[in-house]
């Protein structure tokens, strides 16, 4: 079985980075508020904002879909609970982009709960007198129709719009990036294997990334002019004239990194090699090594969400996921050949990031999603060097001069010093770095109690000499180093899973094994047996020998 970088760098024969699925959610902003709703209201030519208006809005929608259904003969699917919608809508839009025929395939309804404008009359308001009541709204829960409009779009291939005739008449559109890709692909003319939701092989692999990489908010905003083209509109001209308009942002974006391995069998090795290679070095900091963002656990600036690494092999299919708030990444097997890490933002928020739809929000969701892809896998193991060879065991193992300066040295086993390179690997996860109380408060649990600040200071000294830490300029704060993070991560995991597991086997050589010996051991019983009949048999030979040269006489030279 070959390492994590390895097996990525030597048995991937395709690997891609897209956009996966996409999310973009409508909204008329006018009528977010209660003020602006009542705008709207009066401007439809009601002295008060009636609660009538939205019903005639409501009866002039479902006059349209009716309209809509007889002209394109589509069928309508009233969706049962728990029915997949998507698996149930898929068929007609294969079959459609198949033959050709480009457009609305199928309609579904579904009652659905969400939040929608009520209002009553309000007769303890100061401006409420006979003649003029006022009219008082809130959004309360409600379980309206939500309509679902399905399309075999000529530039996407399937695309959904969800929308509600009840005020403030939320509208959501799903679409694909790997899809669009595809049909770019082969209106091109360029040959290609698929993935579910994915590329296996193409023909012209620059082509591929090139189609991949073009993809934009533009392209969006097109798909979105064609199918709400089709779809009734809860908005007219005069509104619209009124200042009342359409508003979309992104909100939720899939951001993947899918190689194809050559066997499936690596990609299954891989997920041996990771899963085994973090089990016992996963840590809740590794989220915000992923996600680069500061996360505070204690204190009155908390922040919200949640935080978690975990590793899923409830089945044949396992899973390494990392939770950041509303979003997450995670790591695994498509269709048993290929790796997908896929990052999904659900709140561009989370990472500081704007929501609105326009070409600047979608590059630096596209860019923060592919940067996070990158330290996930950097996270678990890829591109991660070799073995440290000799000479850079014995710099650390050993005292050594650095910048003038002599560095005491690291020594293997010790139990100061496994601690201590325990928690170097620990806070090269922390964003905010390592001080001289965060070790301190480290050690104590993993060492020692009473572990000193002086010996805090004298231990970051020497792992600032050797390389393992650096000072950040003007603090007391120090980050890891990638040279740091290696030798600290090889160190802990050489004591785990190799010497301390040994040792026990060795130390137990003496009692009768209850499921037999570990290989490692049996292979040192062995050797020891076969060291010490050879030594044996040398002690016998030297013996011999020492008593033959006793017993012969000694020879004159020749003159």
């Amino acid at each position: 079985m070959g390492t994590i970088s390895t097996l990525l760098a030597d048995h991937v024969g395709f690997r891609c980075r897209s956009v996966d699925r996409i999310g973009i959610r409508g909204y008329i902003s006018g009528l977010m508020y209660e003020a602006g709703l009542a705008k709207f209201l009066v401007g439809r030519g009601n002295p008060i904002p009636s609660p009538a208006v939205l019903t005639r809005n409501r009866d002039r929608m479902v006059a349209e879909l009716d309209a809509l259904v007889a002209r394109t003969a589509v069928e309508v699917v009233r969706f049962k609970s728990g029915q997949s919608k998507e698996d149930t809508a898929r068929p007609y839009q294969d079959e459609a982009a198949t033959a050709g025929r480009f457009g609305l395939v199928l309609v579904g309804k579904a009652q659905e709960r969400t939040s929608s404008w009520r209002g009553w009359v309000d007769d303890s308001h100061p401006s409420h007198r006979p003649g003029h009541p006022h009219i008082a709204w809130r959004r309360q829960s409600s379980v309206p129709d939500h309509w679902y409009f399905y399309f075999a779009d000529e530039q996407w291939g399937p695309a959904v719009l969800r929308m509600c005739s009840y005020a403030p008449y939320p509208l959501w559109v799903n679409a694909n990036g790997h899809e669009w890709a595809k049909v770019q692909l082969a209106r091109a003319g360029v040959g290609f294997e698929a993935l579910d939701n994915g590329l296996r092989s193409v023909d012209d692999p620059a082509m591929a990334h090139q189609v991949c990489a073009r993809l934009g908010a533009g392209h969006v905003g097109d798909l979105l002019a064609r199918l709400m083209a089709v779809t009734p509109d809860p908005l007219m001209l005069d509104d619209r004239q009124r200042g009342f308009d359409w508003a979309f942002s992104v909100a939720q974006m899939e951001i993947s990194d899918t190689a194809v391995f050559d066997q499936p069998r690596r990609g299954r090795a891989w997920f041996e090699a990771a899963i085994g290679a973090h089990l016992d070095l996963g840590r809740p900091e590794q989220v915000s090594l992923v996600v680069d963002r500061r996360i505070v656990n204690r204190g009155p600036h908390k922040t919200p969400g949640r935080f978690a690494t975990e590793v899923i092999a409830a089945d044949v299919h396992p899973q390494l996921q990392i939770h950041y708030k509303s979003s997450k990444v995670k790591a695994y097997l498509k269709e048993g050949k290929a790796l997908r890490v896929e990052t999904t933002i659900n709140n561009a928020s989370d990472f500081g990031l704007h929501k609105t739809l326009n070409t600047a929000n979608w590059r630096a969701l596209r860019a923060t999603g592919d940067e996070i892809n990158s330290r996930f896998l950097a996270a678990i193991g890829e591109d991660q060097p070799g073995l440290p060879d000799q000479a850079t065991l014995e710099a650390v193992v050993g005292p050594s001069i650095h910048e003038g300066q002599r560095a005491p040295g690291l020594r293997f086993g010790e139990p100061r010093t496994m601690a201590l390179l325990a928690s170097v690997a620990g806070f090269a996860h922390v964003i905010g770095g390592l001080t001289n109380k965060g070790l301190r408060a480290q050690i104590a649990v993993s060492y020692q109690p009473n572990y000193s600040s002086a010996q805090a200071s004298y231990d970051l000294r020497r792992l600032r000499l050797k390389g393992f830490i650096e000072r950040i300029d003007g603090t007391h704060t120090y980050r890891v180093t990638h040279h740091g993070l290696r030798i600290a991560t090889f160190f802990t995991q050489l004591a785990a899973r190799i010497v301390v597991p040994t040792l026990t086997d060795l130390a137990d050589s003496s009692l009768p094994p209850t499921t037999g010996p570990r290989p490692l051991t049996l292979a040192w019983r062995n050797y020891e047996t076969e060291l010490q009949n050879l030594l044996s048999a040398n002690e016998f030979t030297d013996h011999s020998r020492k008593l033959a040269s006793k017993t012969q006489k000694p020879r004159l030279k020749a003159s």
